[in-house]
């Protein structure tokens, strides 16, 4: 048997990442949505909650929040359904990314200028994972033509770039709001198991 310590879930776990995933679906739900050539797109809120539970909570726990509350969303919009299991992986990703480099060595996510260069390699590894992905599925399930497929891209990568940048902006501001507040009342140190 190893003598390696293994980390166990706690409840204050399941409390962050279910807290999190129900402020990235609510967030989402404020939206506008945004016809493309092939499909829609949307601008909404959901991202910034994304990226911020990763700034609080760190990479896993802040990419489950980001994923579940995601996927959830695209389980309950009958026109997002059936992305569902790619937007669990990709918002995954967007929290998980900007987690692990904003607590990366000890940071803890207490570095502005860290937090925020995190929180845009986030917001760019989501961009990259969606129009990405939307592109191949037209092309090969959708058989749209390249140009046409293209084109959608670019539509959908220049309003998930701008969503991005709301995000991360919207994301870091209120990080830094609660993590204050939190700290002051014992409630994040609990949460993220940290010591006074």
């Amino acid at each position: 048997m190893s003598h390696e310590k293994r980390k166990k879930i706690t409840v204050n776990d399941i409390v962050v990442v279910g807290l999190m995933a129900a402020l990235v679906f609510a967030g989402t739900n404020i939206r506008i949505y945004i016809p493309t050539l092939v499909d829609k797109t949307m601008i909404h809120f959901g991202n910034v909650f994304c990226l911020l539970a990763g700034l609080l909570f760190g990479g896993v726990k802040g990419g489950l929040g980001a994923g579940i509350g995601s996927a959830f969303y695209d389980l309950m919009d009958p026109s997002y359904i059936t992305s569902a299991p790619f937007t669990l992986v990709n918002k995954f990703m967007m929290g998980f990314v900007a987690g692990a480099l904003s607590h990366r060595k000890g940071l803890a996510g207490k570095k502005p200028l860290v937090n925020v260069l995190a929180s845009v390699a986030g917001s760019l590894t989501y961009v990259v994972l969606y129009v990405g992905k939307s592109l191949l599925e037209n092309i090969f399930f959708n058989r749209t033509a390249v140009q046409t497929a293209l084109i959608d891209a670019g539509q959908k990568a220049l309003v998930s770039t701008v969503n991005g940048l709301i995000a991360v902006v919207a994301a870091n501001i209120l990080a830094m709001a609660l993590r204050v507040a939190l700290e002051k009342t014992g409630i994040y140190q609990r949460l993220t198991g940290q010591t006074r």
